[in-house]
C-alpha cells in the first residue's frame, strides 16, 4: 500500500458529509481489501473513527476484510436457487476448491468463493457468477467442468 495514493484518496473526500462508504470503496481498491493497515490510516488520517471505520466494513458485504482469490465465484442463494439446490453446489464447489469451513479463498489466491441473496437470473437457477460470466441450470457434475477454465 502506498501511503501517497491513501493520502490522495482521503483528502479528495475531506470537508465533505457521508463520504466513509466511497472513501473505503476507493481505499479498498489499493490491495483489494481492507487491510487493518488502511482501516487504521484512514482513521489516523481523517476525521472519521476506527470504531465507525471498521462497523462499515464489516456490516456491508462489498467490503473485504483479507485478501480475494484472482477469480471471484459467486453462488447465489436466492429462493429459486435455494429449491434448486444451490447448498449442493456450494458444498461441491468447497469440495472442489479444497476450501475448509470457514475459508473462502483458495491457498493458491485463485479463487475465492461468495455466497450472494440473488444475481437476478432466477429463470436459470440455480446459479453461480464466476468474475462476470453467469453459468445457470447448474448441477453438481457441472462445477468441475466450469472450473477447468479458470485454473
Amino acid at each position: 500500500m502506498s501511503n501517497l495514493e491513501l493520502d490522495r484518496i482521503i483528502s479528495s473526500y475531506e470537508g465533505k458529509k457521508g463520504v466513509l462508504i466511497p472513501l473505503l470503496q476507493d481505499a479498498q481498491k489499493l490491495e483489494g481489501y481492507l487491510s487493518k493497515e488502511i482501516m487504521r490510516y484512514v482513521a489516523e488520517h481523517s476525521d472519521i473513527r476506527l470504531a465507525d471505520i471498521y462497523g462499515v466494513a464489516t456490516f456491508y458485504t462489498m467490503f473485504r476484510l483479507k485478501p480475494q482469490g484472482k477469480h471471484i465465484i459467486r453462488v447465489c442463494k436466492g429462493t429459486a436457487c435455494h429449491v434448486s439446490d444451490a447448498g449442493a453446489l456450494l458444498d461441491s464447489l468447497r469440495d472442489e476448491l479444497g476450501l475448509t469451513e470457514g475459508e473462502d479463498t483458495t491457498a493458491d489466491g485463485n479463487f475465492t468463493v461468495m455466497e450472494v441473496a440473488c444475481l437476478g437470473c432466477c429463470s436459470l437457477a440455480p446459479v453461480i457468477m464466476v468474475d462476470a460470466t453467469t453459468y445457470g441450470k447448474l448441477t453438481v457434475n457441472k462445477v468441475a467442468g466450469i472450473l477447468k477454465n479458470y485454473k
